[in-house]
């Protein structure tokens, strides 16, 4: 079984933002966008998720 969330070899820092593009066919700049957005929005908790993202996800499948 293939898994849907999972980290990319396509990666800028940890691969999770490409990942979840991968996942969701989506190109992985509107993804990494949309993360620094709501980074620079709600700050501490957007990072904790990102870093919470980056543990839990597989590598790739």
């Amino acid at each position: 079984m293939k898994c849907r969330l999972h980290l990319s070899k396509n990666k800028k820092l940890t691969g999770v933002c490409a990942g979840i593009a991968e996942s969701f066919g989506i190109d992985a700049t509107i993804v990494r966008i949309i993360f620094v957005l709501l980074a620079l929005i709600f700050r501490l908790p957007i990072v904790i998720v990102y870093v919470i993202l980056w543990a839990v996800f597989p590598t790739e499948c």
